[in-house]
């Protein structure tokens, strides 16, 4: 595998974080070089929140990603200020309940998943982070479903367990989305 940089972008409370530190993760499971690079205004939620996530089979020279392969943008600030660094041939994922596509890029495939509904009709409130991730899962075959939920197993921190099997719902939502 080439090397594949991801960014994750949208407001501080979304979970952009999270789900950039699931895929790093998966990275580390399946023996690849990586890099985790979160960054953050201020304010935390509610602010800017954006992660960097680098994954190859060579060295990786920048943790930095400024032409993502692959772009997951939670919000439409997110959106607009990103998808026009996506490489050709890249793809987009949006969450289509707080953003309205006006991508007029003939060169990315992009993907329009309305992911905070999903999450608030299924009862996974905070969950559209993972059911975007659900979607790059299936819509690029990056890393395997078992990867991800073991992945899943060790990012979600023990105070939390109770909430692995509504991640594994949410991943499962994205990939049947």
């Amino acid at each position: 595998m080439a090397a594949t940089e991801i960014l994750l972008a949208g407001f501080g409370g979304q979970g952009v974080l999270f789900a950039g530190k699931i895929l790093a993760y998966c990275g580390l499971m399946d023996s690849k070089e990586l890099s985790w690079l979160p960054s953050y205004g201020p304010e935390m939620r509610g602010g800017t929140a954006n992660c960097s996530v680098c994954i190859s089979d060579e060295p990786i020279g920048s943790p930095l990603v400024l032409t993502p392969d692959i772009l997951i943008a939670m919000n439409q600030p997110s959106f607009d200020k990103f998808v026009s660094e996506v490489k050709p041939g890249g793809k987009v994922f949006y969450d289509s309940t707080l953003i309205e596509n006006e991508c007029t890029r003939g060169d990315i495939e992009i993907f329009a998943i309305p992911s905070t509904n999903l999450a608030d009709d299924n009862a996974l409130k905070g969950g559209s982070n993972i059911i975007l991730l659900g979607k790059v899962l299936k819509e690029t075959s990056i890393f395997t479903l078992d990867t991800m939920k073991k992945a899943i197993e060790k990012v979600v921190p023990p105070s939390k367990a109770h909430l692995i099997e509504n991640n594994f719902k949410a991943i499962e939502l994205g990939m049947n989305n």
